[in-house]
């Protein structure tokens, strides 16, 4: 059995992608030199959180993944990143090739709740391998890639950051429920608001408009007495 090994050496933002996009350039090295004719890839890439440090700024944002900084031994697990599949070419000993890994910017997702709460360092990440290989220098042998396959690699923050603004320059991402779209869709309508930007804030601006001032002496002292305006 021909026995593989793997490497990342890199990873770059996709500008030309339709998508959040990242691609990792992975070296693909068959042992003796053997001569495979096709690699049929699959690759799991989780991020291993306690792999790093974190600053309080961090800590504070991560909250909601993994509870307080005291909890973190036991809390800080690892977080599914991507499952994507790569066929790799014909090659003899070594060989480099492209993996592409879709993203998404859903803050509903924990990977990118944890990515986004990054501020800067590197992000620990391991590359589980497995898959079909097909060799042989003077035939033609079915062969599968252990499971046990696996390539360690820490990509830079700066690098999702970029991605990310590739696609959503200065913006962030919301889920919201049906009801909830419909309900400002029909406030947009109303209003004749031009964009969801100036719903938003016209709501928000009506919801500042709505609530008194807190140094109000006026309503402090109804709020203390408990009594309304005579």
């Amino acid at each position: 059995m021909t026995e593989f090994s793997f490497a990342c050496t890199g990873v770059r933002a996709d500008r030309y992608a339709a998508g959040p996009t990242l691609v990792f350039r992975l070296r693909v090295t068959a042992a003796g030199d053997a001569r495979v004719h096709a690699l049929a890839l699959r690759c799991q890439i989780r991020i291993e959180p306690a792999r790093r440090a974190y600053e309080s700024a961090e800590a504070g944002g991560l909250a909601d993944l993994f509870g307080e900084r005291s909890r973190w031994g036991s809390t800080l697990q690892p977080v599914q990143f991507a499952q994507v599949s790569l066929m790799v070419p014909g090659f003899t000993g070594e060989t480099e090739a492209d993996l592409v890994v879709p993203c998404t910017y859903d803050m509903d997702v924990a990977a990118t709740r944890y990515l986004t709460a990054l501020t800067g360092g590197e992000v620990p990440l391991l590359m589980l391998f497995s898959g079909t290989a097909f060799t042989g220098a003077g035939g033609f042998q079915v062969e599968p890639v252990p499971w046990d396959r696996e390539a360690a690699f820490r990509m830079p923050v700066a690098t999702w950051r970029e991605m990310v603004e590739q696609h959503f320059p200065g913006c962030g991402w919301i889920r919201l429920p049906r009801d909830t779209m419909d309900a400002l869709l029909a406030y947009r309508s109303r209003h004749a608001l031009p964009s969801w930007e100036a719903t938003l804030k016209a709501l928000l601006d009506g919801s500042a408009a709505a609530d008194p001032p807190a140094s109000d002496p006026f309503r402090t002292l109804t709020g203390t007495t408990g009594r309304t305006e005579p």
